[in-house]
């Protein structure tokens, strides 16, 4: 016999979005279900990896430098009050050629914010992160103040807090919400039903498999290959306490340092090829190892022969353009869709399940960017 628990609100999916939604609901004094069918950080989904890049440049873009700052004390208030190391303030570089308007804007985005940056020539470069080759480079941007979050330890740390606080979490799939004006309930594969007055569905990249005929026309999963290769015996010239999280603009290539001995991190943030988290192999391609060898030997010359030690493919839920999608349903009233992370969503999710809550509990003003409607059905890049 099935049976029938009552909530407020039921978030579906605990990656960072979610987890963050669940715990920042309860904050409120919401009674709240936050339900995933693999378990908080699990392997499939976007949020899953070790590590993510904490930073605050993003062009001319306030909205997202000013999302990122807030995200930012948040993380730092919940790691305090976790206890645990979730964070580790490495810096963060972006490495820029004279051309490249992008990290210029970021600068002037951050002096203007009052965040902490430093414009390095590249002698200074050379001086400051001597493990760099800098061919091709020809100043560099660092964020003394950002860094690297351990990302599914931090998931975990959320949900299990938000548990703590009164969440329940269930561990279970959730059938695809059956079409009409407003859901009343969910249904999970072992026939449990939850009921509320609210639900989102922060699933990532599983949303358009969820609402292929709404979602589905505007959010893109792709295919991201991540490449962890092995640092000499004794070295810590690539620690974290050494050398800095990194972005290349002209290649589209990001990093992060030896941490936890798990290796450089390596991976491309341009979009890869259509993926499905729920049916696709997480092996890298030949192709794809060749090119990052390519890149590694450009940007760390001393570990063009290093081992691979560990590989990882993860899935972007893309907008057409990069923006959040994070509003109602356009059929559904009482239901809200939390995604389209676009592969530089993690960092923001404290703000997110703050801004998520607010739209529920609170009546805050809506995000025109972050709307439905402002999603496109073609796909034109304008948030890294």
């Amino acid at each position: 016999m099935s049976t029938r628990q009552r909530y407020d609100v039921a978030v579906i999916g605990a990656g960072a979005f979610g987890a963050w939604t669940a715990y920042q609901l309860r904050q409120r004094g919401n009674k709240v279900a936050l339900l995933d069918a693999y378990g908080p950080g699990h392997s499939r989904s976007s949020s899953g990896g070790e590590t993510r890049i904490m930073r605050m440049g993003y062009g001319p873009d306030e909205l997202y430098t000013r999302f990122a700052l807030r995200s930012m004390r948040l993380w730092r208030e919940f790691t305090r009050h976790s206890g645990q190391e979730l964070f580790l303030r490495t810096g963060m570089l972006w490495l820029a050629r004279k051309q490249d308007r992008y990290p210029q804007e970021s600068l002037a985005t951050l002096a203007r914010l009052r965040v902490p940056c430093e414009k390095l020539s590249r002698a200074e470069l050379g001086k400051r992160c001597p493990q760099f080759s800098l061919r091709g480079i020809d100043w560099g941007l660092l964020e003394p103040e950002s860094g690297v979050l351990l990302a599914r330890r931090a998931v975990q740390a959320v949900v299990a807090q938000a548990v703590e606080d009164g969440v329940e979490y269930i561990g279970e799939a959730v059938e695809v919400p059956r079409t009409g004006s407003r859901l009343d309930e969910i249904i999970t594969n072992t026939g449990r039903r939850v009921a509320a007055g609210e639900f989102v569905f922060a699933c990532g990249a599983w949303l358009p498999c969820i609402f292929p005929d709404t979602v589905g026309k505007r959010m893109f999963p792709s295919r991201q290959e991540v490449f962890f290769f092995s640092v000499a015996a004794g070295s810590s010239s690539y620690a974290p306490q050494s050398m800095p999280a990194w972005y290349s603009y002209a290649d589209n290539i990001y990093g992060t340092p030896d941490i936890e001995k798990r290796g450089i991190k390596i991976g491309f943030d341009g979009h890869g090829p259509q993926f499905d988290p729920e049916t696709a192999d997480r092996i890298v391609s030949p192709r794809g190892l060749r090119a990052m060898r390519e890149h590694l030997r450009t940007y760390f010359p001393e570990l063009r022969d290093s081992p691979l030690s560990e590989i990882r493919v993860c899935a972007y839920e893309n907008t057409s353009n990069g923006d959040f999608l994070i509003d109602r349903h356009p059929d559904i009233e009482n239901l809200w869709i939390a995604g389209g992370g676009s592969g530089h969503g993690f960092k923001h999710a404290p703000a997110v399940g703050e801004y998520v809550a607010g739209l529920i509990c609170e009546g805050v003003r809506a995000e025109p960017r972050f709307a439905y409607a402002a999603k496109a059905t073609v796909q034109v890049r304008s948030v890294y």
